[in-house]
C-alpha cells in the first residue's frame, strides 16, 4: 500500500504544496527525496586545469 499521508509530510517539510504534489511525476518525486550522492573529489589534474582556466590574477 502507498504510503501518501506520509509522502504528503515529507512534501509540505520540502514546501511542496498539496497541488504540486499530486502534479508531479514518480521520477520528480523520487529527484525530490532521494538522498544526494557524494562528488567524487577532485584529482590533481582537474586542480591543475583550474587552475590555467581560472588564475588568480595576483
Amino acid at each position: 500500500m502507498t504510503p501518501w499521508g506520509e509522502m504528503l509530510r515529507r512534501a509540505a517539510a520540502l514546501g511542496v504544496a498539496p497541488e504540486a504534489f499530486w502534479r508531479l511525476s514518480l521520477k520528480e518525486w523520487r529527484m525530490l527525496t532521494e538522498t544526494p550522492r557524494a562528488a567524487t573529489p577532485m584529482g590533481r589534474q582537474g586542480l591543475a586545469r583550474l587552475m590555467e582556466t581560472w588564475p588568480d590574477g595576483g
